[in-house]
């Protein structure tokens, strides 16, 4: 009767962040009972390690290009350039033009680490309650709201410096303009520093994501005892 008395004080003096301690309390920790800091740095964690393992993939040679879950393929205003000039027997030319897409997103990704480790640093426990008990990529969605705009600014100045390092914006120029030289085309001038950009940033969250999802749903990825004890709450 007394654990029942002790109980229902409890739940009316909890504060609604500690909601989930009370389930916490509750799991067979082994180690002692997980605190709210505990939680936050389980989840700083599992951020950390897909940014570790997952991320810094992007930034080798072909981390994009051959990873067909990321690589950037062309706008939809170019397929029909890319099309027409294989046909005529500029394949290879077309095929320059593509891998130099993804070359410069395989640099841009390079700025995004810092930007990446101090969205990490602000997780308050609020915050790694509802990533916790949200849906399978609730980390990659907080982390997306948190940094899309910075690593933008960041991106798109490397990946339009990328392009004319590399003459991209010549290969480009000279591709395009061989297009609209063609019979019955219409021209076409697309924003391809904008496009890189945009597409670069997808493939880092997809990545974040799939590191993400694999933390969640195999316990054999969680591979230090903060995570295990962490993600046993929402197994």
């Amino acid at each position: 009767m007394l654990k029942k008395i002790l109980a229902f004080i409890l739940i009316f003096n909890l504060t609604a962040c500690a909601e989930l301690q009370g389930i916490v309390d509750q799991l067979p920790q082994g180690g002692g009972v997980l605190s709210n800091a505990d939680i936050a740095s389980g989840l700083r964690q599992a951020l950390d390690f897909g940014i570790d393992k997952q991320v810094s993939k992007l930034t080798q040679k072909d981390g994009f290009f051959k990873n067909e879950l990321v690589k950037i393929l062309l706008p939809e205003e170019l397929k029909k350039v890319d099309k027409a000039l294989r046909d005529i027997g500029l394949s290879s030319l077309a095929d320059d033009g593509l891998k130099i897409l993804n070359r410069a997103a395989e640099d841009a990704v390079k700025e995004a680490t810092p930007i990446f480790i101090n969205a990490v640093k602000d997780i308050t426990f609020a915050d790694a309650k509802n990533i916790l008990l949200g849906q399978d990529d609730a980390a990659t969605s907080y982390l997306t709201s948190k940094t899309q705009t910075s690593l933008y600014n960041k991106f798109q100045p490397v990946i339009n410096n990328s392009f004319s390092k590399v003459g991209a914006d010549q290969i480009w120029a000279n591709l395009i303009n061989k297009y609209n030289a063609l019979p019955f085309t219409n021209n076409v001038n697309p924003d391809l520093t904008d496009y890189v950009t945009g597409e670069a940033l997808k493939g880092v969250y997809k990545m974040i994501a799939v590191e993400e999802k694999e933390i969640r749903n195999k316990v054999g990825s969680r591979t230090t005892d903060l995570l295990k004890k962490v993600f046993a709450l929402q197994d």
